[in-house]
């Protein structure tokens, strides 16, 4: 039997997909921000809308740069991920911090993070709504995936501490892109 749920819980039944590292730089100096909220707005171009608060660092470095990597980790490294969205990238080296390794991208200034298992290269197609509603939509111009992860234990945020972890595909026959 269904029961009355909190709205402000809502977003846990509506988790949008994996928790991602998103990496930026500006003037030579780089950050990390832990974001779950995301979504695909289109296929091709590859365009992904993210919500990033106006209150992170990370807004001012992507708005000011017009660039940034979603980053995807795995269950390995669950706690660093976590832990960087804890800590304000404002003084705050999160690469060394955390122990992550950054990599030069190929076509953004931002750097891709080796320990993650994907990672897409965004350009800033639309900050329209980046004022109202912090809403960015980036333009994946180069992507990257690990080809021997098969079945990728990616985390899902559901609120507060609770994440589930992927890594079962299941086919179901469907007409759906």
């Amino acid at each position: 039997m269904k029961k009355s749920f909190p709205l402000s819980k809502v977003y846990s039944l509506l988790e949008s997909g994996p928790v991602v590292l998103v990496s930026s730089s500006w003037k030579g100096r780089s950050n990390l921000m832990t974001m779950s909220w995301h979504t695909m707005i289109d296929f091709d171009p590859p365009l992904v809308g993210c919500v990033i608060s106006d209150r992170n660092h990370t807004f001012k470095t992507v708005k000011a740069s017009g660039e940034c990597v979603l980053n995807i980790p795995t269950l390995e490294i669950a706690a660093q991920t976590v832990a960087c969205g804890n800590v304000s990238g404002a003084k705050t080296d999160k690469f060394e911090r955390f122990g992550l390794t950054p990599v030069k991208a190929a076509a953004v200034k931002a750097p891709l993070i080796k320990e993650c298992y994907a990672s897409l290269e965004c350009r800033l197609h639309d900050a329209r709504m980046a004022g109202k509603y912090n809403l960015f939509i980036f333009k994946v111009v180069k992507a990257w995936a690990d080809a021997s992860v098969k079945a990728p234990k990616t985390l899902h945020h559901r609120g507060g501490e609770n994440f589930m972890v992927a890594g079962r595909t299941v086919k179901i026959p469907s007409r759906m892109a």
